[in-house]
This record gives structure tokens, C-alpha cells and sequence, in this order.
């Protein structure tokens, strides 16, 4: 006997929607779905809960009386415009991921007597840039000159990111919805967001953008941090959004990257983007875009570069052969700092395995090996 449920017909739409799928060519696909909405048919139990795992919702909703209203908890700068009435369900799954991290460790560091971030939300963006340059540089224990020891801005990025999870900030870096690769975050829909802390700020790099950018986004990002604002964006074209955070932000991480008086020198005699790129050991949109703020190239110019740029890295992109190493690069994904204080956690007794495995979105196997090469 076929057992059939009850269940909320009106739900089913914004769930399609909900998960980027068009209603019409959706439902075109599986007219099961159409059916349910138009009440010629119900599923099954197991019929709905594959539905509900097919648009990344909870089964539960499914018997609301109306759809939720999800809104995440800072704005979010699409298109150079704060919109968080809508926001992708990659995008939004993965802030509620790294929320609860953020909850468990932010408790936990407390409880274990550490310390508070003293750099958190300590200035505001009525603080002179430079003073917040300052403030970052020496908290994280750069100089001016810190990228000159390095033969490549790549390795410049890997030390950066190192000496900021020194300082006790988490950097997530990631493309896809915690380790679901068939859950892929758009550029275009995040570039990075930052969840502000006292004691376990995170920030959360999209691993799927050029690496030229992320080092952008991470300093941006990192500069939130010190303003203690929260917030996600995609940046569009690398430039900023009409708010005044944002605008200070981006203030902050061109100057960190390439400090303008140096800069300023430097083009005088040698106005040519790749030159300088090789010079300051940054990416050549990183170049691009302070050259447009020191006002030495047009807006005009700095778009005609950066769609010519944008196109030479999706062919390196597409040369790139795919596949890597899964510990690689879920230590990034997890960040080394965070897995950690979970190693250490689960050690001493104070987080279950059973935990363990839902705060790192690994178990058994996966789990013990992952931390053995974690040390």
C-alpha cells in the first residue's frame, strides 16, 4: 500500500527558486513536482525527503505554514548595491557553516581562558588609513617591505595568510558548500565574507576566484576586522560598493598591498602594470586598481585591463588540470588553525567525536587520517 503525506504545496516553488533552478524548466524535468503543487498528487515520505535534499532545505519546511524568511545577519554588496533580500543558497548554507564554527570556538577559547582579540573592532573608518595599516602591519608582524623576500606574489599569499592565522584569525578558503563539490559558490555571487569576533573572527576567501584577487579580498576582508563590521561581497570588477565601510576597506587593503607614495615613485619611472605586479610581488589587478586610485589611469583604462586580465586567467584556469589532494586541500578548506583547536578539543574530552565530525564536515576514517597529516 502506498503511504502518502501532507504537506504544504506552497513551499515547493520557493524551494526551486530558492536553489537557482527556473520553476518552469524545473518542474519540465520532474512534473512529479508540478503535480504536488497542483494537488493531483502527493509523495511519499521517502519521495519528500528526497526532494528536500535535492533544494538543500531542511525537511521540516516542508510543513510550514509559509516559507521561512531567511536573512542573514550583515550586508551583503552584489553588484556594487547592499541587497540581502536575496542571497544564493550555496552562499547562504556556507555562512550558517562557518556561524556555527565560529559559535563553538568563540565558547571555547572563552572557556579556556584565552585571551580577547585586542585588534578587534578597535578603529573606525574615521581612522586614518595609514594608522590602520600600521595597526595590521604589526599585529601580524609585517613591514612595509615584507613581500620583497619572495620570488612570486603566490608565495607573498601563502605567507600572508600564514601570519594572519597567527594572530589568531581564521581564513577559510573554499569553492564549494563545505565539502560537497556539486555545491559550487559562484564568483559572481561571493568573492569573500567575514564573520567579525572578539575571540574567532572568520574570514572566508571563494577558492574559486583567481588568486589574484583573493589576495585583495583578504586584506579587505581583514581590514573589516579591525572595524569589527561584518560583511560579504563579490566586488564587482575589484571595485568597491557605495558604502562608506566598504569604500574604507578597500582604502585600507590597497594601501597594505602597495602603499601609494611608493607606488607613485615607482610608476614615474616605470608606468607598466606586469613590471610593477613583479616589483611590489602582488597580482596585476592589485596593480591595476591602486594605479586607478592613485589617479595615474582612467576608469576607462582600468576596465579595458581588467576585462583582458579577467580573460587571460580563465584560459590559466582552464589549462589547469583538475583533480589535487583532498587533505591539501581540506586543511585549507577547515583552516589549519581551527582544525587545531578541534584536534585539541577531542584529546582533552571537552568535544565529542560525534561533534567533531559535524563542526569539520569529516568523520571516521576521513577524520583520523585528515589529522594525521594535520601534525
Amino acid at each position: 500500500m502506498r503511504i502518502t503525506v501532507n504537506f504544504n504545496a506552497k513551499i515547493i516553488p520557493w524551494a526551486i527558486i530558492r536553489a537557482g533552478h527556473n520553476l518552469h524548466e524545473f518542474t519540465s524535468i520532474h512534473p512529479e513536482y508540478k503535480a504536488w503543487m497542483e494537488g493531483t498528487k502527493n509523495p511519499t515520505v521517502k519521495q519528500l525527503e528526497a526532494f528536500a535534499k535535492k533544494v538543500h532545505i531542511p525537511y521540516g519546511y516542508l510543513f510550514l505554514d509559509q516559507p521561512p524568511r531567511e536573512k542573514i545577519p550583515f550586508p551583503f554588496f552584489r553588484n556594487n548595491k547592499a541587497d540581502t533580500s536575496f542571497i544564493n543558497v550555496n552562499v547562504y548554507d556556507t555562512i550558517h557553516i562557518l556561524q556555527r564554527r565560529q559559535e563553538w570556538l568563540s565558547n571555547y577559547l572563552r572557556e579556556n581562558g584565552f585571551q580577547r582579540l585586542g585588534f578587534a573592532g578597535s578603529v573606525t573608518i574615521k581612522s586614518s588609513v595609514n594608522t590602520v595599516v600600521a595597526s595590521i602591519r604589526k599585529q601580524i608582524g609585517l613591514n612595509e617591505n615584507w613581500a620583497a623576500g619572495f620570488t612570486s606574489w603566490e608565495e607573498a599569499l601563502k605567507h600572508l595568510v600564514g601570519c594572519i592565522e597567527e594572530a589568531g584569525i581564521i581564513v577559510v578558503f573554499n569553492g564549494v558548500v563545505e565539502n560537497n563539490n556539486t555545491r559550487t559558490i559562484e564568483v559572481d555571487e561571493c568573492r569573500g565574507f567575514v564573520l567579525t569576533d572578539e575571540y574567532a573572527p572568520f574570514l572566508f576567501i571563494n577558492n574559486s576566484d583567481s588568486r589574484a584577487a583573493q589576495m585583495f579580498t583578504l586584506i579587505h576582508e581583514l581590514a573589516h576586522i579591525w572595524t569589527g563590521h561584518s560583511a560579504g561581497f563579490d566586488n564587482d570588477k575589484m571595485l568597491p560598493a557605495n558604502d562608506p565601510v566598504e569604500k574604507f576597506c578597500d582604502a585600507v587593503a590597497a594601501e597594505f598591498l602597495v602603499p601609494e607614495k611608493t607606488f607613485i615613485h615607482y610608476w614615474k619611472e616605470t608606468p607598466d602594470i606586469r613590471k610593477a605586479s613583479r616589483h611590489f610581488k602582488v597580482s596585476e589587478i592589485v596593480i591595476a586598481r591602486r594605479a586607478l586610485d592613485s589617479r595615474v589611469i582612467t576608469k576607462k583604462d582600468f576596465l579595458a585591463f581588467y576585462h583582458e586580465y579577467k580573460s587571460r586567467e580563465l584560459k590559466k584556469k582552464e589549462d589547469q588540470s583538475p583533480g589535487g589532494d583532498f587533505y591539501a586541500t581540506t586543511r585549507k578548506r577547515i583552516s589549519p588553525t581551527f582544525a587545531a583547536h578541534i584536534q585539541n578539543a577531542v584529546k582533552s574530552g571537552r568535544l565529542l567525536y560525534r561533534d567533531a565530525y559535524k563542526l569539520t564536515g569529516l568523520k571516521g576514517d576521513t577524520f583520523e587520517k585528515f589529522f594525521e597529516k594535520l601534525t
